[in-house]
Formats: C-alpha cells, sequence, structure tokens
C-alpha cells in the first residue's frame, strides 16, 4: 500500500508500462480520483507519489476536523490513511517513492524511483501534484544562511515524522489559519512563540502569541543558526525579534513544475494549469486536480474536486471529443483568481474565487463583453485565506465564440 516502488527492474534500464488512467500525486484529490475510477472499472489506475508515504499533507496535520460533513472529525493521519485504503480496496494501484521526472509524449512520463527507470503511457494522465509553500528563496528575505529557517511543511516534518528539537524561541511570519497551526505545534514541541508578523492589518492572533500587523522581514540575523530578524513596521519603525527558529507560513502555490515541462498553459491569477469546469487542461488528454490547481485549499474541497473529475475522465476514455479552449475567466484587483478558468461547458459545481485583501460584504459581477452575467453580494467577508464559492448556474449563459468573462468586485 504505501511502500517503495520496486517493479522497475535493473537500475539503468528503461522499462516501458501502460496504463489507462496516471495520476500523479496521492493527495486527497488524486486518492479520491483514483477510487471513483477504480470502481467504476476505468481499467488499469495507477497513482505515483514522490514521498515514501501516500495521504499528502494530511499525513502531518495531527488536528482534528478532517473529512467530509456531518462528520469531519479524523485527524489527519487517519484521515490520509483511510483515503489510501480506499484506493486501494477499489482496485487502483498505489505506488510510493517514484517521482515523475519529464514528458516522454503528450500522455507518458518519464519516472525515476530507487529500483530504476520507467517511462508511463497512459490513456490518460491526472495532474493532482498539489501545493507547496514559498521557502525564504523565493520570498527574497536579505540576510545571511542559518539554520532554523524553516516552512510550514517542513516544520511539521521534523516535529511529527521525525520527532526532531525544533529550538527555543521562534517567530512565525504569517497569521492566516495555516500559521496558527504552526504556532500551536511549535508551542507543542517546547518552542516558546515570540511573536506572529503579517502584512496585513487584521488578523486573528493566537492567544498568549503577540501578532505585530502591518510588519513585515527585512533581514534575518546569525550564523551556523539563527539568532534574531530585523523587521519594519508600516508606520517606518524597525526593531530586531531575538530568535533561533523562523517558521514562514503561507504563500502557497501549485506544484506546477511537472505541467510546466509538459508544456500544459499555467493560469497567471492561480499559477496552476488552466483547467475548465471538468478539470480538462488545455492538452488533450491531460486533467488537473486539487491544489494542483489553485494553491491551498481544505483536504475535503481537494478530495471533492478528485471526485468530481471522474466522471470527465471516464468520458474522455469512451471517446468523448477534446473540446476546444473556450473563452477564459479573468478577476481585476483586488480578486486574485478564480477556478475553473476557462469556459467549454456549463459548470456543475461552484467556482473558488479569491482575494488579495480582506473585503467586507463583497459584491461580485460577472461581465463578457460588456454583458453583465451574474452579481451577488455576500453577506459576510471575503478573506486572502478563504475562498468565496460562487454558484456555478450563470456559466450556461457564457457565449462560447465570445471575449474573456471578467469577475470583479462591484
Amino acid at each position: 500500500m504505501n511502500r517503495t516502488d520496486a517493479r522497475a527492474g535493473v537500475r539503468g534500464v528503461r522499462t516501458d508500462v501502460r496504463v489507462d488512467v496516471l495520476v500523479v500525486g496521492a493527495g486527497p484529490a488524486g486518492l479520491a480520483l483514483a477510487t471513483r475510477l477504480a470502481e467504476a472499472g476505468a481499467g488499469r489506475v495507477e497513482v505515483l507519489d514522490r514521498e515514501q508515504h501516500a495521504g499528502g499533507m494530511p499525513r502531518h496535520l495531527h488536528h482534528g476536523g478532517f473529512g467530509r460533513p456531518p462528520r469531519p472529525w479524523l485527524h489527519g493521519p487517519a484521515y490520509a490513511e483511510r483515503a489510501v485504503r480506499a484506493a486501494v480496496a477499489a482496485g487502483a494501484e498505489v505506488r510510493t517513492g517514484v517521482t515523475a521526472t519529464g514528458w516522454a509524449g503528450p500522455l507518458s512520463l518519464e519516472t525515476t524511483s530507487p529500483a530504476g527507470l520507467e517511462r508511463i503511457t497512459a490513456r490518460a494522465v491526472v495532474l493532482a501534484t498539489g501545493a507547496r509553500e514559498r521557502p525564504r528563496s523565493a520570498r527574497l528575505v536579505p540576510g545571511t544562511r542559518p539554520q532554523g529557517v524553516l516552512t510550514t511543511g517542513e516544520l511539521l516534518r521534523s516535529v511529527h515524522e521525525h520527532g526532531l528539537p525544533v529550538g527555543r524561541r521562534a517567530v512565525v511570519v504569517g497569521a492566516e489559519p495555516v500559521a496558527r497551526h504552526a504556532a500551536a505545534v511549535l508551542r507543542g514541541a517546547g518552542t516558546d512563540v515570540v511573536a506572529m508578523i503579517t502584512e496585513a492589518r487584521r488578523a486573528a492572533a493566537v492567544p498568549g502569541v503577540p501578532l505585530l500587523t502591518e510588519t513585515t522581514v527585512g533581514e534575518l540575523r546569525g550564523r551556523g543558526r539563527t539568532t534574531g530578524l530585523v523587521i519594519h513596521h508600516r508606520d517606518g519603525r524597525t526593531g530586531l525579534l531575538t530568535c533561533d527558529t523562523v517558521v514562514f507560513t503561507g504563500d502557497w502555490i501549485p506544484d506546477h513544475e511537472l505541467a510546466r515541462r509538459g508544456g500544459v498553459p499555467l493560469d497567471r491569477g492561480t499559477r496552476g494549469p488552466r483547467v475548465d469546469a471538468s478539470f480538462r487542461t488545455a492538452a488533450p488528454g491531460v486533467f488537473a486536480v486539487g491544489n494542483a490547481l489553485h494553491g491551498i485549499e481544505r483536504a475535503a474541497t481537494a478530495a471533492g474536486e478528485g471526485a468530481a473529475a471522474a466522471a470527465p475522465v471516464l468520458a474522455h476514455l469512451a471517446g468523448v471529443p477534446w473540446p476546444e479552449p473556450g473563452p477564459p475567466l479573468e478577476v481585476r484587483a483586488p480578486l486574485l483568481w478564480v477556478t475553473p478558468n476557462r469556459i467549454t461547458d456549463a459548470a456543475g459545481r461552484p467556482l473558488l474565487l479569491r482575494t488579495a485583501e480582506t473585503v467586507t460584504a463583497p459584491v461580485v459581477t460577472v461581465t463578457q463583453d460588456g454583458r453583465p452575467l451574474w452579481r451577488r453580494r455576500f453577506p459576510g467577508p471575503a478573506s486572502p485565506s478563504r475562498s468565496l464559492r460562487l454558484p456555478p448556474h450563470w456559466t450556461a449563459r457564457v457565449d462560447r465564440s465570445g471575449g474573456p468573462v471578467v469577475l470583479a468586485l462591484g
């Protein structure tokens, strides 16, 4: 089930394999899709994951709240294990320790594992590669390169998977839900969280942890080990926080490297593959689901997308023609992105819409070529850490031969 791949044979000799559906990524979305496809008799369904254990990020999240309503009370590892068991019981093959390194053709992937090299050709390829946090280097934070600088994922692996000590005094950069979870993990590991800092004007605080809003990281200090963090306040003040650990949280982006290598067009907003309402990319036979599309969403949302993608994948296997790219969906500031972001058919699931800043009671408008398609006021605030869910019925009114569909705050 969760095993290192041992099928490829002699090291250095490439093995050619054919499957019906190849799913890259064994997180909530990929496993949910594989379960549905195998149950529906889709043929040989194979799921690859570069990690040594399948299940995705929930494996490292030891808090409750996983699962679908009305009973989302599983802890992350139990939720992940249940998803793996369901896929295997349905007949899907889940292979771990296997990395997809590139494309050998439109629907062929080259992979490597400790056992050797493979070329896998499928009738349909599904990218369920998930999301990753941008590290300190990608955020262009100046200073030295000391130890003790982590992302949330590195923190969770250190504490929950490897049982490693973290540090004595930590600063958490960020204040979204994942940052608050990082603070809880640090405190549970015996680390004093001396501050959480965020560029936002307002954020939810963690009891007992100072929250510095409108604050950015200026520089990291320390040689060998982190000794402090220079911070800049929006009003011009600067300061130094003494610490031996810094955790950069949030700033999630889709893990789009494999899509980019395959020439699959990416959306400028999500930075994931551009897809229609049926999770089809612009590359015939290639689908994308879950957090590979939009950065971080709840595991239940990703799993729901994976399950919903089963019907379009089955239709493709049955010979349904791949549609021509329809009009794109575009957003206007302060909106960040929307997914799906192409219109080839009417959407059957809610669209996800994310904003760059908190907006109280937002009014979302949708137009095409100046023609209004839909408008709604949402009663609650729109938050940068949580997506608005737009009903899909208005997508039936989109002119498939028209210009871009524009979403804005009106």
